[in-house]
């Protein structure tokens, strides 16, 4: 492994641990040269996993750009980006065990606004506003009034 700070081409291990519930392992490195340390992870090569745009167009599944679009909702709201870190793997998870090789993106942006509705109600209505493509201010307060069905429901009747 290549030292990120001055890439000499051999480190150590210090420590290494499970991570991700079993999935990844974390290794602590330490560059032989800087002697400066660093975290890698490694986890098991999947399949692809490719996404179907609206327009029939496919792309390759990239948790960036989701992570990219979340951070954008969560925006100046008191959510983690470990938070949003662990939306995109449990997203991602539940989409693969499937075992579908592809998803629309009707699919994967209902089951992250699932998710997001539980953690920020606020960033759900925001990334509710760009996945449905809002067109007025009507179909706004559409989303909002579910929402707040939902929020004002006896904890019971749930």
């Amino acid at each position: 492994m290549r030292c990120p700070f001055c890439y000499f081409p051999e480190t150590k291990v210090t420590d290494s641990r499970g991570a991700d519930e079993g999935n990844t392992i974390r290794r602590r490195r330490e560059c032989q040269q800087c002697n400066k340390r660093f975290t890698t992870y490694e986890m098991v090569e999947e399949l692809p996993l490719m996404v179907i745009k609206k327009d029939g167009r496919r792309e390759l599944f990239d948790r960036n750009k989701l992570i990219n679009g979340l951070l954008r909702a969560c925006e100046k709201r008191s959510i983690s980006v470990s938070v949003i870190e662990d939306l995109v793997t449990n997203v991602e998870r539940e989409i693969r065990n499937t075992l579908d090789r592809e998803v629309t993106t009707q699919r994967l942006g209902e089951t992250v606004m699932r998710h997001l509705k539980e953690i920020d109600q606020v960033a759900y209505v925001r990334f509710a506003s760009v996945y449905r493509q809002f067109a007025d201010i009507q179909n706004f307060m559409h989303e909002l009034e579910v929402l707040m069905k939902q929020v004002s429901k006896p904890e019971h009747s749930k």
